[in-house]
């Protein structure tokens, strides 16, 4: 079969070829990189090859039965806390939501007292209320009382902690709470009320999963700040895992093997209310266009990356 001319003097055109592709060079990048890694590099040298930081010494610290029940307490004044703080929050904001304006106030004052005063403060108070209120007692107001305990003996030290530290978050989770509920668009409720539904059916069903794809980032922040802020509870002389620490430096003058063994527990856990944080963000973003990839897909993705460029190489040369 005969190739026809396509030129005027009847020679025949070459075939086309294929287009090659330059990938953009960032060499800014690439420098950034390459200081990065050599500061990695010095900073895991350092750490490895000191021989002040005693590693075996801190191994021993992370297991030491002293530190390993300080560790138990700061994990359940953490799960008590922000279970209170939610629950409380949750009630702060629908309060202050009312209309009520008596409910509204008093949740307002409640924010305003408890996020304007330190939570080491508030640590202090718990800690030191039987000064004002040696006992605590229940009956009829401003009549006759049926029970009565002691403040020191009702109130303990892990008490008074989780109380410090509950309300305290509380106070913060409230107004979490309150921008996620008005994050909701107003029209959803009305065709609620419209349907039949009562006001906390429509808040228990269309305004809080609604509400918690804005309520959960922040909620995840505050829950790994509380691991770190019940820390805070040692100036009460409660035992958490700071003050471990702190005990057994004391005794051995290990000073920094302890704040290390101390700081490797807290990595630790606030890596994996990390990890929570991020597929609880997932569940409630479903539908959303900004769900962040998970990790499998982002593997999968990187590795579909990198196969195209040598696929079109491939095309090319052939």
């Amino acid at each position: 079969m005969a190739i026809e001319s396509d030129r005027r003097d009847g020679t025949t055109a070459a075939p086309p070829q294929s287009l090659a592709f330059v990938p953009v060079r960032h060499p800014g990048r690439w420098a950034g990189v390459a200081a990065v890694a050599v500061l990695a590099a010095m900073f895991v040298n350092a750490m490895l090859t000191n021989p002040r930081l005693h590693w075996d010494v801190i191994a021993q610290i992370l297991m030491d039965p002293t530190v390993l029940r300080g560790l138990r307490t700061t994990l359940e004044l953490t799960v008590l806390a922000m279970a209170i703080g939610l629950i409380g929050g949750v009630v702060l904001a629908v309060m202050r939501l009312s209309s009520n304006r008596l409910l509204s106030g008093s949740a307002w004052l409640f924010i305003w007292a408890f996020r304007g005063t330190p939570v080491l403060v508030q640590l202090f108070l718990w800690n030191f209320l039987s000064a004002l209120w040696p006992t605590v007692s229940i009956g009829i107001p401003f009549g006759p009382e049926f029970y009565t305990w002691e403040y020191n003996a009702l109130v303990s030290l892990f008490t008074a902690a989780v109380l410090g530290l509950g309300l305290n978050e509380a106070a913060y989770m409230a107004e979490i709470v309150r921008s996620g509920i008005s994050s909701v668009d107003h029209g959803q409720t009305e065709a609620a009320a419209a349907l039949g539904m009562s006001r906390r059916q429509q808040l228990r069903r269309i305004v809080l999963p609604q509400a918690m794809r804005v309520v959960i980032p922040p909620t995840g922040n505050e829950t790994i700040s509380m691991l770190k802020t019940t820390s805070l509870v040692s100036a009460i002389s409660l035992v958490d895992i700071t003050r471990a620490g702190q005990d057994i430096a004391s005794r051995t003058f290990q000073n920094i093997p302890s704040l290390i063994a101390v700081s490797l527990w807290y990595l630790f856990f606030t890596s994996l209310l990390t990890i929570g944080q991020y597929y609880i963000e997932r569940h409630y973003g479903r539908g959303s266009r900004s769900l962040p990839p998970a990790p499998p897909q982002r593997l999968r993705s990187l590795l579909t990356a990198r196969r195209k460029p040598a696929a079109s190489a491939a095309g090319g040369t052939s």
